[in-house]
């Protein structure tokens, strides 16, 4: 179950901390591949940028849960 995060007496969502790790994650990922010069080979790359940014705050939220 998600809980809200407390910081300095206010309350937060927990997607406060999850969306950092996630961009984080897929700013690393989109440089990987722009090092790598795979990014020519996407056919639409702001669909697979963003559907790439969900996978990973998906994989955030199931690992950092804490089920």
């Amino acid at each position: 179950m998600l809980q809200t995060v407390v910081f300095s007496g206010l309350e937060f969502s927990p997607l406060v901390v999850y969306f950092p790790i996630a961009f984080a994650l897929s700013a690393l990922t989109r440089y990987v591949l722009h090092r790598l010069d795979w990014h020519d080979r996407i056919w639409k790359v702001a669909w697979f940028e963003v559907s790439l940014f969900v996978c990973y705050l998906a994989l955030t939220v199931f690992l950092l849960s804490g089920r």
